[in-house]
C-alpha cells in the first residue's frame, strides 16, 4: 500500500460501445506518464508478463475484442506499484443469469502522488479530464487514494489504520464497486465526475451549482451532458485528529446522498466498518 492518486470511471454500457474511446483514454495516460511507465500485463492465468512490443499487441487485441475485455497493466519501481491501469468491459447488452442488473463496466488509473509536486494540481486535473473525455461515464472519482491490492493478506488491516483518519484518501476497489453501482455514484472526491441520469436529476449543471456554496468548489460542464465537480485547487487528505473534516466534501456528500452507492463495497472486510467508512462525510 502507498499513498497516491487514482481516477476511476463507471459506465453502464457494454464493452462493444466503449472500445474506441477506451483506447484514446489509455493512450492519453501513456503519453502523460511516459511509454515506459507501464511494464507488465496480466495474462489469462493471472501471471505477469513483460509489456514489450508483443505484450502491447496482445493488450490491444484484448481491449478491441468485440464482446468483452479484462485487462490489467502495472508499472513497478523500487518495489512499489506506481502506475496501474485496469479495465473490465462487460457484455451488458447480452442478458445472462450471471449478470447483476446493476453491473457496470469500469476503467481505473493510478498515478504516483509525487506528480502533484512535480507538475502541480492543475496538470493532474487536466490529465484526469483528458482521460475522462472519450468515456461515456455515468460517474467517476479522482483524487488522493490509498493504492493497494486489497485482496492481499494484511492489506485491509493496513488500510484501516489510515482510512478513517484521512477521509479524503479514497480506497479504490473498482472491480467490486462495478458489480453493483449501476448508474449511481460513490460519493465525493477531489474530482467527482457526474453523468446521466444523476446529473439530470440534480437539475443539470445549474441545479448542481445552486446547491454547492463552499468557497473553492467549482462545477464545470463537460460535453455529452456530463460535469465535473472540483473541490478546491489541491486535493486534500483531511485529518480527523486535527479537526480537518473537509467541509466541501461533506457538502457534496449530502447533495449526492440519494444517489450514492452504500453497502456495495467491502473495503474493510467488515460490513459495519465499511458502511462507517462509506458514510464518513455524512455522519
Amino acid at each position: 500500500m502507498r499513498d497516491g492518486l487514482s481516477v476511476s470511471f463507471f459506465i453502464k454500457r457494454p464493452h462493444s460501445e466503449l472500445r474506441t474511446g477506451l483506447m484514446h483514454s489509455l493512450e492519453a495516460y501513456r503519453r502523460a506518464m511516459g511509454p515506459a511507465a507501464l511494464k507488465s500485463y496480466a495474462d489469462m492465468e493471472g501471471e505477469w508478463q513483460r509489456l514489450d512490443e508483443e505484450g502491447w499487441e496482445h493488450t490491444r487485441r484484448e481491449l478491441l475484442h468485440p464482446r468483452c475485455a479484462n485487462v490489467q497493466l502495472v508499472g513497478i519501481s523500487h518495489g512499489e506499484e506506481l502506475y496501474h491501469f485496469e479495465y473490465q468491459g462487460r457484455p451488458l447488452d447480452e442478458p445472462s443469469p450471471h449478470t447483476h442488473p446493476d453491473e457496470a463496466s469500469f476503467v481505473s488509473y493510478w498515478l504516483p502522488s509525487e506528480i502533484l509536486e512535480e507538475r502541480g494540481p492543475q496538470w493532474v486535473r487536466e490529465l484526469m479530464l483528458e482521460l475522462a473525455a472519450p468515456l461515456p461515464f455515468n460517474s467517476g472519482n479522482g483524487g488522493l487514494s490509498l493504492n493497494s491490492a486489497l485482496d492481499l493478506v494484511g492489506v485491509r488491516r493496513a488500510v484501516r489504520k489510515y482510512c478513517f483518519r484521512y477521509p479524503g484518501m479514497d480506497v479504490p476497489d473498482p472491480g467490486i464497486t462495478a458489480m453493483s453501482i449501476g448508474t449511481r455514484v460513490r460519493g465525493p472526491s477531489w474530482l467527482t465526475f457526474l453523468g446521466q441520469p444523476v446529473l439530470g436529476e440534480l437539475g443539470g449543471v445549474s441545479g448542481l451549482r445552486s446547491r454547492l456554496h463552499t468557497p473553492g468548489t467549482t462545477v464545470q460542464e463537460l460535453e455529452g451532458d456530463r460535469a465535473v465537480v472540483t473541490l478546491g485547487a489541491w486535493p486534500e487528505a483531511g485529518d480527523t485528529e486535527q479537526g480537518q473534516d473537509l467541509p466541501a466534501y461533506r457538502e457534496l456528500a449530502r447533495v449526492l446522498e440519494p444517489w450514492t452507492l452504500l453497502g456495495g463495497e467491502n473495503i474493510l472486510n467488515d460490513p459495519e466498518e465499511t458502511r462507517r467508512w462509506e458514510r464518513r462525510f455524512l455522519d
